[in-house]
């Protein structure tokens, strides 16, 4: 009987149990998980960059020459791991997923208000494709970019990105250039060609021997380390000046670097040389007698004596101002006579 009422007190209990339950409390804490799953996601993403970077880096050693495409590739490749990599950390919450149905939804106005806002850099972004596919230069390369008959820069290329090109002056100074304004500018490539010809101009007198003057110029030409292919340049007249005639010709270097480097040896030694065989090269002169000089200065000096003395004013002021017709009294017209009768 005592077992049967506790069975009955149990199942009661139960019972009261099931009818009042108490609410459960749902404990608001960390999601570990998560937070692992987007730490993971943004480390394969870093590491990822990281080994890309490390390729192209190890594929220009190989090369030993640093590609413009290359360059581009890793930049764009860079951007678009990092961008899908931080999309896809970004997504694990809930907050994250809202936003995309969000923008999801209203996609079509924000790709017309992003197209018209970033017009700029989207054009930046296509013409470097068109630049590292063309390639008309590479990185290391002397450039020249004119705009309208106007140089905007020159010097070595050392970079490439995404929006821009790096050009390293010969001043020191960088000029960071946008891809869309080097995409429509004219590129002049100082590096392709084999040699680099730099005209050289060199007057002389007109009683001058003009064939000693030619050999002399060529044999050192021929001696000068820098220069190249000394026997392809001809030494011509291209002018005849008030002061004498003007000798003209190529100075062939390897690049354009060492070009200023052997114009200045040429221009040196022709002087050293042309002095030694008596040939003069004119410039002005001014010839000044000393006799004369001093006579031409004292009849200046004389001259401009009696000039002031000309000028001077009366001693004393008031004999100025007495003659004025203003301070003199006017003339007394006589009074006619009376007729008498």
């Amino acid at each position: 009987m005592w077992i049967k009422q506790k069975a009955v007190w149990r199942k009661a209990g139960s019972s009261v149990c099931n009818v009042n339950p108490v609410p459960e409390v749902k404990q608001m804490g960390v999601d570990w998980q998560l937070l692992l799953r987007t730490a993971i996601i943004l480390g394969i993403t870093f590491l990822t960059v990281y080994f890309v970077r490390r390729f192209f880096r190890g594929l220009n050693k190989r090369t030993q020459k640093q590609s413009l495409y290359n360059k581009f590739f890793q930049s764009i490749l860079t951007a678009g791991i990092t961008i899908i990599g931080v999309y896809s950390a970004l997504g694990s919450f809930e907050i994250a997923k809202e936003i995309s149905t969000t923008v999801l939804q209203s996609s079509a106005l924000l790709i017309a208000v992003a197209t018209f806002a970033a017009q700029q850099t989207l054009g930046n972004v296509i013409s470097g494709f068109s630049l590292s596919s063309s390639k008309p230069c590479d990185i290391g390369q002397k450039i020249q970019i004119k705009n309208g008959g106007t140089v905007i820069a020159e010097g070595i290329v050392r970079d490439m990105t995404v929006r821009h090109v790096v050009v390293e002056q010969a001043d020191g100074q960088t000029c960071i250039i946008p891809n869309s304004v080097v995409d429509s500018s004219v590129i002049v490539n100082m590096s392709n060609p084999d040699t680099v010809a730099t005209f050289v101009e060199v007057e002389v007198d007109y009683a001058t021997d003009i064939e000693k003057a030619r050999k002399i110029i060529m044999e050192i030409l021929k001696t000068e380390p820098l220069v190249v292919e000394a026997e392809k340049t001809s030494i011509l007249v291209s002018a005849l000046t008030a002061n004498g005639m003007l000798l003209k010709f190529a100075v062939y270097t390897r690049d354009i670097m060492e070009s200023y480097l052997a114009c200045s040896n040429v221009r040196q030694r022709i002087v050293s040389e042309f002095d030694k065989a008596e040939i003069l090269i004119p410039y002005n002169t001014v010839t000044i007698d000393a006799q004369d000089a001093i006579v031409q200065s004292t009849q200046m000096q004389m001259a401009m004596n009696e000039a002031q003395e000309q000028k001077a004013p009366p001693e004393n002021p008031v004999e100025g101002f007495e003659k004025d017709h203003y301070l003199t009294k006017p003339e007394e017209k006589p009074e006619p006579e009376k007729e008498t009768q």
